[in-house]
């Protein structure tokens, strides 16, 4: 058994405020390679969004908490246009609210460039606007 009076001082764990605020955004820009086409016409399946919002929501976590927190779930998910290989794709993270350990978030990507086939293999053109293609709300949480 340990003596009290010789036992190590405990420091109480303390960690940074949260710099969570709703508002706050984060957005990641990606090529969408050719290796990742899954279905004709080079069309990408949807988890190929999720996961490009698992990422956003890590960095979000990180800007705000210092951790890499985890995903608790998702609601409201909407496939509104394809993704294709050859794309490029900007995906974002917008915290709508913000709990004592909790961050819900609004998702979007959108399609910002696409191949263009008919001017050559290698071609491509910006998209104006850009195509919102999938969208959906999560919950994030933080240590």
């Amino acid at each position: 058994m340990t003596d009290p009076e010789t036992r190590p001082e405990t420091q109480p764990e303390t960690r940074p405020a949260t710099r969570a605020a709703v508002g706050m955004r984060v957005t990641h820009r990606r090529y969408v390679p050719y290796s990742h086409a899954h279905y004709a016409g080079n069309l990408v399946d949807g988890a190929y969004s999720l996961a490009a919002f698992g990422d956003v929501a890590t960095e979000l976590c990180i800007v705000t908490d210092g951790d890499e927190g985890l995903f608790a779930s998702y609601s409201d998910v909407q496939f509104r246009s394809r993704v294709q290989a050859g794309d490029v794709i900007e995906i974002s993270a917008e915290i709508v609210r913000v709990g004592r350990r909790s961050r819900e978030v609004d998702f979007e990507v959108r399609v910002v460039a696409r191949g263009d086939e008919e001017r050559g293999g290698s071609a491509a053109r910006l998209l104006d606007p850009p195509v919102v293609a999938t969208t959906a709300r999560g919950v994030v949480v933080v240590p």
